[in-house]
């Protein structure tokens, strides 16, 4: 039995040297600004949360994953929790409440409840015509917005880990996930990637919140961001490109576990950021699944992931 069971991710922190460079990044990537202070930078979407990506002012470094809970009782009871803080005012833009945790591998979990929601911010899109919907524009042209398209959330969290396993267990009994899939190299007890999605009963949620996967060192793989459609990956894949200041990673493809259209940069100290379309959602119904890692870890297209993406680790 799980001792809470979390929303959803709330956001990355980080560590950065130069807030302005990595400002100018999180804006060509799509975000803006919330808020920004002395020793810290808030970014967010066009999602109401105050902020979806946090970068403190310090050597280059990954410092951890928020969740929200469901409500401050919840934190009470995480409280209690060997190890765990108390339940403390957040001293920072947005306010509210938390607990924090390490996990296996030594990164602070953050759980949050009560930060305060900005006016969200519209996004006009064009619609398509296609498929079982051919006249869904009828009359009118595709004209699509300048780029860089607007992040709309945070998705998910990917972790490499010496200990998949143990860690996939631990945010599964602390913080309620399910497991959508593990992947397997060679024997099926030799799990080297978890899949692990918010559990929320019957309402559907996307198809994994937090993805461990194996690697020699522990550290951050990559943080995900959702935005507005499928145009706006290609697009801004090619608005990135061309700035010529930022490391492209992997991309553009289609994820098979997940379905995500997806494409990676890093930000000027190796972090690696993910833009993704379309996701794969699931509820309390759907079991978990075993699959081989050739199969589970391969795009439906696209390049197949390259060793550097593979590899990456920040930590």
């Amino acid at each position: 039995m799980a001792i809470i069971k979390v929303k959803q991710l709330a956001f990355g922190r980080l560590r950065a040297p130069d807030l302005d460079v990595m400002e100018e990044f999180l804006v060509h990537f799509g975000m803006r600004r919330a808020e920004r202070t002395n020793n810290a930078l808030y970014m967010r979407g066009t999602d109401p949360a105050h902020h979806i990506h946090v970068t403190e002012k310090g050597e280059p470094a990954f410092v951890g994953f928020a969740y929200l809970a469901e409500s401050e009782d919840d934190l009470q009871r995480l409280a209690a929790v060997p190890g765990a803080s108390s339940v403390e005012d957040i001293d920072e833009p947005g306010g509210g409440k938390r607990v924090h945790l390490r996990e296996p591998n030594g990164y602070r979990v953050e759980v949050v409840h009560g930060i305060a929601a900005l006016p969200p911010i519209d996004v006009p899109r064009d619609l398509v015509n296609s498929g079982a919907e051919p006249l869904r524009r009828a009359g009118e042209a595709m004209r699509l917005d300048r780029t860089p398209s607007p992040v709309k959330r945070i998705g998910h969290g990917v972790l490499a880990t010496p200990k998949v396993m143990e860690t996939a267990r631990w945010f599964q009994e602390h913080l309620g996930f399910l497991c959508s899939d593990n992947v397997y190299a060679g024997a099926e007890d030799n799990v080297i990637g978890s899949f692990n999605r918010c559990d929320r009963g019957k309402e559907f949620t996307d198809h994994h919140v937090l993805f461990c996967i194996q690697h020699e060192r522990a550290g951050l793989n990559h943080l995900s961001f959702e935005i507005p459609d499928i145009d706006a990956v290609f697009m801004d894949h090619e608005y990135l490109a061309g700035l010529k200041q930022y490391e492209h990673l992997w991309g553009v493809g289609r994820h098979l576990l997940g379905s995500q259209v997806f494409d990676y940069w890093c930000d000027p100290w190796g972090h690696a950021h993910e833009r993704w379309a379309d996701t794969d959602r699931m509820n309390c119904d759907n079991p978990p699944n075993l699959i081989a890692a050739e199969i589970g870890l391969s795009s439906q297209w696209g390049e197949g992931a390259p060793e550097k993406f593979i590899n990456h680790v920040s930590p």
